[in-house]
């Protein structure tokens, strides 16, 4: 089966073809690190890396690309409340988000442009837009020419009265439109900026990501997304920015976004107070438990964070480690696959797995073998069935390891109630010890 995804410019679900047989460009809209990432955005990223591992399963070449926007309002917000500079800011947001996503078995995308090593890319779009007549220049602020592009609003499928009514906020007097939007606006002298032919300052938020995804997959590519909150305006205002300043030449031939997460049934906010921190959740869980909580439900649905929910994959990860034991990857079982390339259908290829599972657990070694390797497609079972039952034991695995060698002593004494003094501490550290004639070995509860 050839993989299929649903096209949010179309609204429909699609055969995916490239725009050359052998090499796929992808574009994810990535952080602006002005804080440390919460399970929405680890969303984002997770299901963007499982796309990128089923592309590379079919494609010679696949250019994966997630930006860093590391100049924003927000970042100078955050750094003026911390009592820091920008750059150490960033330096450490970005660092903090690089080592969670690996935690989450995120691969590494192939390019991560920052946006402030971008400039003069931003500067030259915006250039050639002004000179297309798509972009004005007023009070030293570059904005892009709404009414002038007939196709705008073709992703969102926002109205143009609709779109004019959620603008007339705080509409800027210079604006010709309420819709128009900013391409470059002035800096302060304690702002960040750059110089450039309107006077010092800096790129507006969504020009940046038009240029960077040029540089590095030209033109127009063929995979562009993130989050359903960025269709509109972010994704809108890339498609009218890039397309216009290229004579209509599509950006994107596909657009793949995934849905929100809630928590307990709530929408995600600091004001609420239940924004959920992958720091946070990395310090109580593995970073696969996350992961595949994150591919529970079908990417484009809504995922609603919960305990049950978390305490679910953890149950389904250790049946699986189980069930795959020490076998060695085999071939990936078609089922899954098929599940997989129906428009990254997790729930249904989880389906499966768990079936792979109850015929491992029944002795079947090809089972084992298809678990295995179906599961690192998956990009879980990453881990040995002893390091993932042990966890991250540090300086604690020495401390049982010695407990178990005292009651192994013990034991061999004939002190068998201190021998089960220790079992029952070790319980109580919920150690779960398994007793056979090569000696006891340990797992977590």
């Amino acid at each position: 089966m050839a993989l299929a995804l649903y096209n949010s410019l179309t609204h429909q679900k699609e055969p995916f073809r490239p725009m050359r047989p052998d090499a796929v460009g992808i574009y994810a809209c990535g952080p602006t690190v002005h804080d440390f990432a919460h399970i929405g955005n680890a969303r984002m990223v997770v299901v963007f890396d499982l796309l990128v591992r089923v592309l590379r399963r079919a494609y010679k070449q696949v250019t994966y690309v997630r930006n860093i926007t590391d100049v924003d309002d927000k970042i100078m917000d955050a750094a003026k409340r911390n009592g820091e500079g920008i750059a150490a800011l960033t330096a450490r947001t970005s660092a903090a988000f690089q080592q969670h996503m690996a935690a989450l078995g995120a691969q590494a995308p192939d390019v991560q442009p920052r946006a402030t090593e971008h400039i003069p890319e931003m500067i030259a779009m915006i250039q050639a837009l002004i000179a297309k007549g798509h972009a004005y220049v007023t009070q030293n602020t570059v904005l892009f020419d709404v009414p002038f592009d007939p196709h705008y609003g073709q992703l969102s499928r926002q109205d143009r009265d609709g779109i004019v009514a959620g603008a007339r906020v705080d509409v800027a007097a210079y604006k010709r439109d309420p819709t128009d939007f900013v391409l470059w606006k002035p800096s302060t002298p304690e702002q960040p900026g750059w110089d450039s032919p309107w006077g010092r300052g800096r790129p507006g938020w969504h020009i940046e990501c038009s240029a960077m995804a040029e540089k590095y997959l030209g033109v127009t590519f063929d995979i562009h997304g993130g989050g359903q909150d960025l269709i509109f305006p972010h994704h809108e205002n890339e498609i009218a920015q890039s397309t216009c300043a290229h004579d209509g030449a599509p950006l994107a031939r596909t657009w793949v976004h995934n849905g929100f997460i809630t928590v307990r049934g709530e929408k995600m906010a600091k004001s609420v107070g239940n924004v959920v921190s992958v720091s946070d959740l990395l310090a109580k869980h593995d970073g696969e438990t996350i992961r595949l909580t994150l591919l529970s439900a079908h990417y484009r649905q809504g995922l609603d964070w919960t305990d049950e929910v978390i305490e679910q994959s953890k149950k389904a990860l250790d049946r699986w480690y189980r069930a795959a034991g020490d076998a060695h990857a085999g071939a990936p079982d078609a089922q899954f696959l098929a599940a997989l390339d129906d428009d990254l259908n997790t729930p249904q290829a989880i389906a499966r797995l768990h079936g792979l599972a109850d015929a491992a657990l029944a002795g079947d070694a090809g089972a084992k073998a298809a678990l295995k390797a179906s599961a690192e497609v998956m990009g879980v079972l990453a881990k040995g069935g002893e390091a993932w039952f042990r966890g991250d034991a540090g300086g604690e695995g020495a401390e049982i390891e010695a407990l178990i060698a005292q009651r192994a002593a013990a034991k061999k004494a004939k002190n068998f109630a201190e021998a089960d003094r220790i079992r029952a501490v070790l319980d109580t550290r919920k150690i779960v010890l398994e007793d056979s004639a090569n000696g006891t070995t340990w797992r977590r509860a």
